[in-house]
């Protein structure tokens, strides 16, 4: 363990941004999965909808430093190539 101040502060700071950094990720992630079932499932118009949720926080993730852009990029160009071939 840290005994030295600022590295006391530095180990709260990082635990505080592990924190906010997992809920982004998280959802990110989460619409991700909800997208691609919605995807593999009949309904286009619920999947064109999960599909946008997905790009919305992933963008959300990437704006907030969670993922790089072009993680971010990359992510919502294979949903949308899946989305595509779907239709």
């Amino acid at each position: 363990m840290a005994n030295i101040k600022s590295a006391i502060k530095r180990n709260k700071q990082n635990e505080k941004r592990r924190l906010l950094n997992r809920v982004y990720r998280g959802s990110a992630r989460t619409r991700i999965a909800r997208a691609r079932i919605a995807i593999e499932g009949e309904n286009l118009e619920a999947a064109k909808a999960a599909t946008m949720a997905a790009i919305a926080a992933l963008d959300k993730a990437a704006q907030k430093g969670v993922i790089h852009k072009n993680n971010a990029a990359r992510r919502k160009s294979r949903l949308m190539k899946r989305l595509n071939a779907a239709k």
